[in-house]
């Protein structure tokens, strides 16, 4: 694996951009690591196909799963050389109504899920005095919208931590780069769609269906493809110097 970049991409099941993600990386010959929690491994299997492409079973809200997966990969080729912070999940609703355990649940995986696997894999990626950390965010952690200031907030730190961490890491000749996407055509929406289901909002009843058409907003007829944007995105993180941020994809002005 001399020369091969070793990617590591989380939520990677089939539908969602991290699954593009892994494509476009693997296309300009990495060697990736595509991870998703035990349940969804089997909607990795088609990226198996490829040879330069493996699954991997990683929760990124379990210290114990995340040190496993990082300690196997390390064990098996020494290095992680780009991390991908893709999983997340969406979390809508109105703030005033939308459960705490909802919203901790959300920033569990969306912002310390990126910060858990930073901190596990940080070491090895300082010890080898290089590295890359992607963090994605979102276009709504620049501007947030209603009825999702839970899922905008924990982009909002997403943005925070990685602006921060880019400093910290420096010294350790660590990159890091956040990923700024748009409207992008994915299961996200869809998936968004099936949490608001059995909801039963209070003050807020006579907004259900604009509550229900923000978790459908991603998914409009203008999103920009997912295959689009990951190639996009790759190529930039893997050029001499990657940016800072990629800011792309419809609703983005890109």
């Amino acid at each position: 694996m001399d020369g091969i970049k070793i990617v590591l991409v989380t939520g990677c099941a089939k539908g969602g951009i991290g699954y593009e993600y892994c494509k476009a990386f693997s296309e300009q010959n990495c060697h990736v690591i595509a991870s998703d929690i035990p349940q969804r491994i089997d909607d990795m299997l088609d990226l198996k196909i490829s040879k330069n492409i493996e699954t991997l079973s990683l929760d990124v809200s379990s210290d114990e799963s995340v040190s496993s997966a990082v300690n196997a990969i390390i064990s098996k080729y020494g290095r992680i050389d780009i991390l991908v912070n893709n999983a997340g999940v969406g979390s809508t609703g109105p703030l005033a109504e939308l459960s705490l355990d909802t919203i901790r649940k959300a920033w569990e995986i969306n912002t310390l899920g990126q910060l858990r696997m930073v901190q596990k894999v940080v070491p090895y990626m300082a010890s080898q005095g290089s590295g890359c950390i992607v963090n994605i965010g979102s276009v709504v952690g620049m501007v947030p919208t209603p009825w999702a200031g839970s899922y905008c907030a924990s982009k909002a730190a997403v943005h925070a931590m990685a602006n921060t961490l880019r400093v910290e890491l420096r010294p350790f000749g660590i990159n890091v780069v956040l990923v700024v996407p748009g409207a992008i055509r994915s299961n996200f929406g869809r998936a968004n769609s099936e949490t608001l289901a059995n909801h039963d909002w209070k003050l807020y009843k006579d907004y259900k269906e604009a509550i229900a058409e923000r978790a459908r907003a991603s998914q409009a007829a203008k999103a920009m493809d997912a295959s689009v944007f990951a190639r996009h995105v790759a190529t930039k993180v893997l050029s001499p110097k990657p940016p800072k941020q990629i800011i792309f994809g419809h609703m983005t002005g890109w």
